[in-house]
């Protein structure tokens, strides 16, 4: 079936002019219908056509498609290679992070490409300006749809899709590699039977033969590395001798590097004829690459992939691996669920890698058939071969994995406080029978019907209403005598910010704490619950009492490691032997002390939130205190804020007074000393007026007076504090244009003076408080 007969309108939107097999089974349900779709089928079976051809009805029908790709990785590779639908006029968008989101163009677009989180995060919030898009899609595109057997992502998927059929009720279509169990899926998204397609094997361009292979596990991991590197090229070798090719995926992206370095080795020592050290057009070529390591390792015909090289690079090192200059690659997960890049032989070097927030934990089994799924080139190979490299003690599990293959789980139940809270926070959720209606929409539901044993289906629904009382006497939500559910501002909280809910309880804590000071916000943070599976390795453990010595001696050594990253990163000092998990707890870091921000200015005053985001401003950039306050300047990043500071314009109204020339003269060029002063003037620029104040009072006597606060710069919420002799008068939150007045009481008391204190804090703005004294003389 020729894809111009099939689809006229959208034959340029495919790079291929025939439909396979498979394609032409699902086709006719997929454009001639509005079921819902689900397909299972093996790697590399051509399952992308089938996501096009789903987007191609919705556009024709002038509806808004949204592709829900499993990482972020992919989310960008889609943006490229769909370029095909911008060409023939429809729009194209990747919606990634908060700070990048241009909400005109996803609601224009016509084809939104998301992440799991991403949707997640969005449908949340679907009833602000800035995400109302997420409700206006027509069609919803799974791929990957295995990706619900995942314990730490599948229950976020689970309830993004359930929350979006209620939101918008959109057509479903998803996609997944085989699973025995797909009926499942399907009775979970009300996909008819005649729209549930299992495609197997034979379905395979390329037949698949797969197997494990052990070694001898030793007491040091890294020469345990290099064993399972030999046993790896033993099993590459007799398929590069023969002019096939090797793809190895190991646990990271210096794996990767070093394993590609030891291979070149490796192949000149065993005399394995490859590389192409003779050919002058690649050498020239490859001078092109920017990664100097990657440069020297083509030309002996060894590569290595992964997320962290410039696209260009990654670019060349894919179409070398496509026309055989490469015989033996080696990748992280990423290219195993991205790029559709077969070889003849697949292998897993590592099945266990280190994850900065869990620790050392297994790959996961869906990471592992995908990988090998890789194997064998559709024209090139009659059979693709897949091996997994694994301790002797592993091997009976993966074995069983490989040849039963791994049924789809629901891991709702986890995070199932977490899950409800975030239903009750939106509203989509009123009462008792709403909970159990909306238990019953989710794929665990689903599962736990089919296998009852396993999920104790019968205490399904005791299991749901103890999780909502739960949630009740922690105080995420409200339930009245009627058994109305209401969310508390704590479960909003919660919610909007995607924490656990142990986390915001410890927020809350904190908020209720008399003094909150900079040690005590980010103990909070290295203590919080998403940082529970950080584990500190003995190598480290030298460089964290390098940073902390005695303090935070009650936390466990995990959040000791990341409190001494947090310490560190206010002064960009993290040590060499922390870096390699720093920007990923980093990270995390700053999107839980922006929560924390936004609790303690709902809980405990805005003082406190511009501490925590003078802090969150501190870890980003790596400033001290002196200079953060410049960082709120736009065009002023971590390098500006420090030479600038060193020179003594330490806040925005120093470069405002200062001005461009004398911006000039520090050493910025003209036009961005203009734009920097420019973006100076643009932030508030606070004074404190005493007129009406008297010099002296009376003893007994008391006078009501105003102080006028005002605002030469741009708008901005603030907090204004009024004390005297250290005792609180007056405090409150307002969004300050220009100007307003505070009222003031002087009492004439058995003190000699009264000192009186304005402080102007700015809980959304990492500047510095703004500060006013004045003394009145009791006579």
């Amino acid at each position: 079936m020729k894809v111009a007969d099939a689809v006229p309108e959208f034959a340029d939107a495919f790079d291929f002019e025939e439909f396979n097999a498979m394609q032409r089974e699902a086709l006719p349900v997929l454009v001639e219908t509005d079921h819902n779709v689900v397909a299972s089928a093996p790697t590399a079976s051509g399952k992308t056509a089938l996501a096009e051809l789903a987007i191609c009805k919705t556009l024709s029908e002038g509806g808004t498609a949204l592709f829900i790709a499993p990482m972020r990785a992919l989310t960008n590779e889609k943006e490229d290679e769909w370029e095909r639908f911008e060409d023939m006029g429809y729009s194209v968008y990747v919606v990634t992070g908060e700070r990048d989101l241009n909400p005109r163009r996803a609601r224009r677009a016509d084809v939104l490409v998301m992440t799991p989180e991403k949707v997640d995060s969005a449908t949340r919030k679907h009833d602000s300006r800035r995400y109302d898009f997420v409700t206006d899609v027509d069609c919803v595109v799974i791929d990957e749809v295995h990706l619900l057997d995942s314990e730490r992502r599948g229950g976020v998927l689970e309830v993004t899709v359930s929350r979006l059929r209620r939101l918008c009720d959109p057509r479903f279509v998803a996609l997944s590699a085989t699973m025995p169990n797909v009926e499942d899926v399907a009775a979970w998204l009300d996909a008819p039977e005649e729209a549930t397609f299992a495609f197997d094997d034979e379905y395979r361009p390329v037949d698949l033969q797969t197997g494990v292979k052990t070694y001898t596990h030793g007491e040091n991991s890294f020469a345990d590395k290099y064993r399972r590197l030999y046993r790896a090229l033993d099993l590459a070798e007799p398929h590069v001798r023969e002019d096939g090719q090797a793809l190895v995926f190991v646990a990271s992206r210096q794996d990767a590097v070093s394993a590609a370095a030891k291979t070149r080795d490796e192949l000149a020592e065993r005399d394995i004829p490859v590389g192409a050290r003779g050919d002058y057009d690649f050498h020239t070529e490859a001078k092109e690459l920017s990664d100097e390591q990657l440069h020297k390792a083509v030309l002996d015909g060894v590569a290595f992939h992964h997320a962290g090289l410039s696209k260009d690079d990654r670019d060349r090192i894919e179409q070398w691996f496509r026309e055989g200059k490469i015989d033996i690659l080696f990748s992280t997960s990423t290219l195993a669920w991205g790029v559709n890049l077969p070889a003849r032989c697949v292998i897993v070097r590592d099945t266990k890698y280190h994850d900065p927030l869990e620790g050392e934990v297994d790959i996961s089994p869906l990471d592992l058939l995908q990988m090998l799924g890789r194997a064998g080139r559709p024209g090139y190979d009659d059979v693709g071969y897949g091996w997994v490299v694994c301790d002797r003690s592993d091997a009976d599990r993966y074995r069983r994995l490989l040849r039963e293959g791994t049924e789809i789980e629901s891991h709702l139940a986890a995070d199932l406080d977490a899950h409800l809270n975030a239903e009750i926070a939106m509203g989509t959720i009123d009462d008792l029978d709403d909970v159990l209606s909306w238990l019953e929409t989710t794929y665990y539901y689903v599962r736990a019907a089919a296998v009852p044993d396993a999920y104790d289906f019968e205490g399904l629904r005791d299991r749901v209403r103890e999780t909502l009382e739960s949630l009740v006497d922690r105080g995420f939500v409200e339930m009245g005598d009627d058994l109305a559910i209401d969310p508390t501002p704590l479960g909003q909280l919660a919610s909007k910010y995607y924490l656990r809910l142990s986390t915001a309880q410890a927020f809350h804590t904190l908020a209720d704490r008399e003094r909150i000071d900079a040690d005590a916000i980010l103990e909070t943070v290295a203590d919080a619950d998403e940082f529970d599976s950080v584990s500190a390795r003995q190598s480290e453990a030298d460089a964290v009492d390098a940073v902390l010595g005695d303090e935070a001696g009650t936390l466990d050594d995990g959040p000791r490691k990341v409190l001494a990253i947090l310490r560190a990163s206010t002064s960009d000092s993290v040590p060499a032997d922390l870096r390699s998990d720093a920007w990923v707890i980093r990270r995390n870091a700053l999107r839980l002390l922006a929560a924390l921000r936004e609790f303690l200015a709902r809980f405990a005053g805005p003082r406190a939130a511009n501490l925590v985001r003078r802090l969150e401003a501190r870890v980003e950039h790596g400033v001290s205190r002196d200079a953060v306050s410049l960082t709120a300047i736009d065009g002023v990043g971590a390098g500006r804020a420090r030479s600038l500071a060193a020179g003594g314009l330490s806040r925005p109204a120093d470069i405002v007074d200062a001005g461009a020339d004398e911006l000039e003269r520090a050493g910025l060029s003209a036009g961005v000393a203009e734009r920097v002063a420019s973006a100076a003037a643009d932030l508030p620029a606070i004074d404190v007026s005493w007129d009406d104040l008297p010099d002296a009072i009376a003893t007994g006597e008391n006078e009501m007076c105003e102080v006028r606060v005002r605002n030469d710069g741009g708008s901005a919420r603030v907090g204004v504090r009024v004390t005297v002799n250290g005792v609180e008068m007056h405090e409150t939150t307002a969004y300050l244009s220009d100007v307003t007045t505070v009222p003031v009481g002087v009492f004439g008391a058995d003190a000699e003076t009264l000192d009186f204190r304005v402080e102007v804090t700015f809980p959304e703005v990492p500047l510095r408080p703004v500060v006013a004294e004045r003394s009145v003389r009791v006579e």
